[in-house]
């Protein structure tokens, strides 16, 4: 079913319906830019993870602005980017069943495609779906496998060392497989608070990614691409001299949780400083008792497993960027009902629409079915999520 977008292109912003999912194109732009400059005299590539936006038109623009390609979770995501133009995409994820795996080989007939394992069981089965498929396709394909390792995260991947040298091999010795590299991701890196702890964490990471390629190469095998950073560490990895590729993916929209992050040492630059650019576009519904606006962007409209979203000040846009609203508090949550308290500040009257800054934007984009992307106050595009519920 196809849903009527909140909004039409040229519209004004205070006339686009809510909830909606807004994106501020000159920030959205910026971050772009700034990821493309602060990356592009280093030694890595960078492949945006899809996760975050579920765009194959943001995909786009990321490999046009220097992008090898793009990183996915799950296969029905991976198959909505070819659908949508994506020619290069790594499945940074395991997959197992049947099913999924006969989608795995099918897509990759169509696209460059890489797939992460991290037992030896799912070699075995996708050199089973590759074999079938090749019987359906005109030119068989080869798959690139690589063999993701736990370097902290505590997650998915096999210990650094002999066991990601076992499972090389194994995929070298599979029919239409070959061995493309490591994943050495550390997700929960990324929301270390200090940035020196920050650090740390992936200084550790890249070590035992280091002690895994050496092993490799001393068996024979090439590992000819790590993986792994994130918008809160991507900087440390390409620092490593072990990382060749980067994998970031909040940093075009940002959100509550990475700007709790401390970005900058005292008298240091400190990585680069990601605008926000996605916002929850919701409308004051209820004064109860004249203390507290209720607005109509709940559960259903954005997540709040990284905590509750921010207010914006819709006064303050000191260097064009929005900022907190430093009276206003989003206190309370249920499914299409979000309390806002103003603390010495008067309560918005019914109506009124605000913007507010989603703790978690990834899950808060699974929600919606259209980016309303501005420019000036109003409508220039309107986009597809087209991913939007691609779970398997």
């Amino acid at each position: 079913m196809t849903h009527t977008p909140p909004a039409t292109v040229g519209m004004p912003l205070a006339e686009v319906d809510t909830p909606a999912l807004l994106v501020d194109l000159d920030a959205f732009e910026a971050n772009l830019r700034l990821l493309q400059q602060a990356t592009a005299n280093l030694p890595v590539e960078v492949r945006p993870h899809a996760k975050t936006h579920k765009c194959p038109t943001i995909a786009l623009a990321q490999i046009a602005h220097g992008a090898v390609g793009v990183c996915c979770q799950k296969v029905s995501e991976a198959e909505a980017m070819a659908d949508g133009g994506v020619e290069n995409v790594l499945i940074s994820n395991e997959v197992v069943g049947a099913v999924k795996l006969q989608r795995v080989a099918a897509l990759a007939h169509r696209v460059k495609l890489s797939i992460c394992v991290d037992a030896p069981e799912q070699v075995t089965a996708l050199a089973v779906a590759m074999r079938d498929a090749a019987g359906t396709h005109a030119a068989s394909a080869t798959l690139d496998v690589l063999v993701e390792i736990d370097v902290g995260a505590k997650r998915c991947g096999v210990p650094p060392g002999d066991a990601a040298v076992r499972l090389a091999g194994l995929v070298n010795d599979s029919p239409h497989l070959r061995f493309a590299g490591l994943q050495a991701y550390h997700g929960s890196a990324q929301h270390i608070r200090r940035l020196d702890e920050r650090r740390a964490a992936i200084v550790a990471a890249a070590k035992l990614a280091e002690l895994t390629r050496d092993q490799l190469a001393a068996a024979g095998i090439a590992c000819h691409t790590i993986t792994g950073g994130g918008t809160g560490t991507f900087l440390f990895e390409a620092a490593s001299d072990v990382y060749s590729e980067l994998q970031p993916g909040s940093y075009i929209f940002m959100d509550g949780d990475y700007a709790a992050n401390q970005w900058a040492e005292a008298g240091e630059e400190g990585p680069p400083r990601f605008q926000h650019s996605l916002f929850v576009w919701t409308t004051v519904m209820s004064r109860t008792a004249g203390v507290r606006a209720v607005v109509d962007a709940g559960l259903k409209a954005l997540s709040i497993d990284s905590g509750m979203p921010t207010v914006v000040d819709e006064t303050d846009k000191t260097n064009g960027k929005e900022r907190p609203h430093p009276q206003a508090a989003y206190t309370r949550i249920s499914d299409e009902h979000g309390v806002i308290e103003l603390r010495g500040a008067p309560v918005y009257p019914l109506g009124h629409k605000l913007k507010l800054i989603p703790g978690h934007c990834d899950p808060t984009v699974n929600m919606h079915d259209h980016y309303i992307a501005l420019r000036n106050g109003r409508v220039e595009a309107i986009w597809p999520i087209t991913a939007r519920g691609c779970l398997r």
